[in-house]
């Protein structure tokens, strides 16, 4: 059953702002999250190009290209729909890998799921 885990405040994420970053274990491995909100909704995702996988913000937590419509990878330049991670332009080989979100009383959760955990400390 999928656990909810904070996240961060709810103002914490503007629309088309900074992301907030966050660690899980996919798959069996440490990986970098990241939240995002577009048109008033949060959207999360693995921080890992579908193109080579490897993070994609140009600066920390930044991953909007100019136009502040796509996701884009600062490496090879494939954008991604902020709304569902599917690529729609550049090297890409898929989309990105989705991290479901909620949020309620002021504060945002990500949601596990049967590959992605919370790192264990």
């Amino acid at each position: 059953m999928a656990e909810a885990q904070a996240l961060c405040r709810r103002e914490d994420l503007a629309d088309r702002g900074l992301a907030v970053p966050f660690d899980v274990n996919y798959a069996g491995q440490t990986c970098r999250g990241f939240a995002i909100r577009f048109q008033g909704q949060v959207y999360a995702y693995l921080n890992r190009c579908a193109h080579i996988a490897m993070e994609m913000d140009y600066q920390p937590n930044r991953f909007w290209d100019e136009t502040g419509q796509w996701l884009m990878c600062a490496t090879h330049g494939a954008v991604y729909d902020p709304r569902t991670g599917a690529c729609q332009g550049g090297p890409c080989k898929g989309g990105l890998i989705p991290i479901h979100t909620s949020e309620r009383d002021g504060w945002v959760f990500w949601h596990t799921a049967y590959n992605l955990k919370p790192i264990e400390f």
